[in-house]
């Protein structure tokens, strides 16, 4: 593509545009891109021009963000032609749109709306460099339907003593204004509140508001029917919680090591090692800074231990709302997914609490001081317990993110054709739909810490599974080690009571999953079954006794009982002393976390 050498693009704009063009009388509209955080926003809002045939999108990269990675393939995917920034500076547009404040925007040739990346305007920031900025061009238009400070509901501005000794990005003089002149034509605003504090730390910008909601928030709310939809796609399974785990960039988050105590190296081993397997599924939304700050695959690296005992990292463009909407409880910090998550009246216990970078008359710092917070040095399933029994949505997120839930689409399309000047068009403004994510079925390769029990009365085998612990389970029953033959440890087979393998039933490298277990039976005298899962609710197993068996949770799929989970409970059911007649007789009754299980036993072929 032209702009990832720099060169200037010829269509559908350039000198000699009309040439090339097949439609050459739009209006265009520009897509101002920092990194790929400010892009999510713009990408929640590039759908409100579906279907206009009058209208040319465009973007751009301003190149002025330290984390850069990602932007390419962001805009590729779009589809959207895409400027080198100085050709966009120098190619007069009907609007341009951006969510952040990074680059010399106060250059573009047109009328700029600026929105706000996440939850409104909350972070202190150093002041910025403004040295590079060049006199304003005059892309300035007239009055567009703005805001005006009385028409926010709350007319009294905050004193003085509101206003933070460091600049609030989003809302003070340094990063609104050129030359004492506001950059943007419009500023979004999501609440009132907001207005309230522009309106004392920067009051040049205040004609420039407009209320006009939050389109990211509303498309979560629209979502909201889908949860259980998104939980299976997770692998949430019938009796499990999803925890979310989740932080924004800078050393002061869950994932920083400044600031004070580094919690992370600790909590990662926790959240697998203490939260039975069968009772939570745990999942990662990491800041796309952090992703393309350090690369994907390092933080795969730095995430391995985890991973492998069963933790799922989402999607931090297309899937992390879907997490959100997914989640019983989240763990986070100061950042927005953990404010969206308190709005949605989702339990949040804050694992990183920043010394300063906040706004003190933000909604987020009083978010902060109001949350419970985690005690590192305390059951990680204890203080869960207490958070889920004891949540009480907060008010302020579901009341402070937006004043008009479901009415974004609406008012941000008014907005921007308002600037470009033009009616808008006669259909309705609609948002896209969340997409179902694609279905992530954890994967565990770390050993597995089985504790069961075998009762008589009512007939039942109680298990606990517990992936990569760091001690052995404490109760009543008996412990067996459960190991994936994908172990990265191959010494732990030499100690597994149960061999595991995930694969199809036909894959010519095993050969049939009979055969399979045979041969790793074989190769492993001191283990005493091996399971082939062959699906979300089965798997084929072979006893070293030589009974071949079919183990069926229902109901079928991820309503059941995990496959090698099921295998441990036969294990149990015959170290028990029971017999393979009996179970096939009678099925397995597993009782893991609250639910009870039935697993269907039938002889095998093969």
């Amino acid at each position: 593509m032209a702009e990832a050498d720099g060169r200037h693009i010829r269509v559908p704009i350039g000198v000699d545009a009309h040439r090339w063009a097949t439609r050459g009388n739009c209006r265009r509209v520009l897509f101002v891109v920092h990194n790929v955080t400010s892009a999510t926003r713009l990408l929640d809002v590039l759908p409100l021009f579906d279907d206009d045939l009058g209208v040319q999108l465009l973007a751009t990269h301003t190149g002025s963000s330290a984390f850069d990675g990602g932007v390419e393939a962001l805009l590729a995917e779009t589809g959207v032609p895409v400027l080198p920034w100085e050709q966009a500076l120098t190619t007069p547009v009907d609007l341009a749109i951006t969510a952040s404040l990074g680059g010399q925007l106060h250059r573009i040739c047109g009328p700029l709306t600026l929105l706000s990346h996440g939850v409104g305007y909350n972070k202190t920031l150093a002041t910025p460099d403004t040295g590079h900025r060049t006199p304003d061009t005059g892309h300035r238009t007239p009055d567009t339907g703005h805001l005006s400070p009385e028409a926010s509901g709350n007319p009294s501005a905050p004193p003085e003593s509101a206003l933070t000794a460091s600049p609030v990005f989003g809302l003070s003089p340094e990063w609104l204004l050129h030359q004492g002149e506001p950059i943007a034509d419009a500023m979004v605003l999501s609440h009132p509140e907001q207005l309230d504090r522009l309106r004392a730390a920067c009051p040049e910008a205040v004609p420039t508001a407009v209320l006009a909601g939050d389109p990211c928030f509303d498309r979560m709310l629209a979502a909201r029917p889908y949860r259980e939809r998104f939980r299976k796609a997770l692998g949430v399974r019938r009796g499990q919680r999803l925890v979310l785990l989740n932080s924004t960039w800078n050393p002061e988050s869950l994932f920083g090591d400044g600031g004070g105590d580094d919690v992370l190296p600790s909590l990662l081993p926790r959240l697998t090692a203490e939260l039975p397997a069968d009772e939570y599924r745990v999942a990662a939304v990491l800041h796309p800074n952090i992703w393309h700050g350090h690369g994907p695959g390092q933080i795969r690296a730095w995430l391995d231990r985890a991973l492998r005992a069963g933790l799922t990292l989402v999607d931090p463009l297309h899937d992390w709302r879907q997490a959100l909407l997914a989640a019983d409880a989240v763990i986070g910090d100061h950042g927005s997914v953990s404010y969206y998550a308190a709005a949605l009246g989702t339990p949040v216990l804050l694992g990183r609490v920043p010394a300063g970078g906040l706004d003190p008359q933000s909604p987020v710092a009083e978010f902060v001081d109001g949350a419970p917070q985690l005690d590192p040095h305390t059951s990680l399933a204890a203080q869960l317990g207490v958070l889920l029994a004891r949540h009480r949505p907060l008010p302020g997120p579901a009341r402070l993110t937006t004043s008009t839930p479901g009415a974004s689409a609406a008012l941000l399309r008014g907005l921007f054709y308002r600037l470009i000047g033009v009616p808008e068009p006669r259909w309705p403004a609609l948002l896209e739909p969340l997409r179902l994510p694609p279905r992530q079925r954890p994967c565990v390769t770390a050993p597995l810490s089985v504790l069961t029990r075998v009762t008589s009365d009512p007939y039942e085998i109680q298990m606990v599974r517990y992936a990569d612990p760091y001690y052995e389970p404490e109760g009543e029953g008996y412990v067996h080690l459960a190991v994936s033959e994908d172990t990265r440890d191959p010494g732990q087979l030499a100690l597994a009571d149960v061999v595991l393998r995930e694969g199809a039933p036909g894959d010519v490298r095993f050969g049939s999953p009979g055969r399979w277990a045979s041969e790793v039976l074989a190769r492993h005298p001191h283990s005493w079954l091996a399971a082939f899962v062959t699906g979300p609710d089965a798997c084929t197993v072979r006893t070293r006794g030589g009974s071949l068996l079919r183990l069926t949770s229902e109901p079928d799929g991820l309503d059941g009982l995990d496959p090698a989970a099921s295998a441990s409970a036969l294990h149990a059911w015959l170290m028990s002393g029971r017999t393979v007649e009996q179970a096939i007789d009678k099925g397995l009754a597993v009782r893991a976390g609250p639910v009870v299980h039935h697993v269907s036993v039938t002889a095998g072929r093969g």
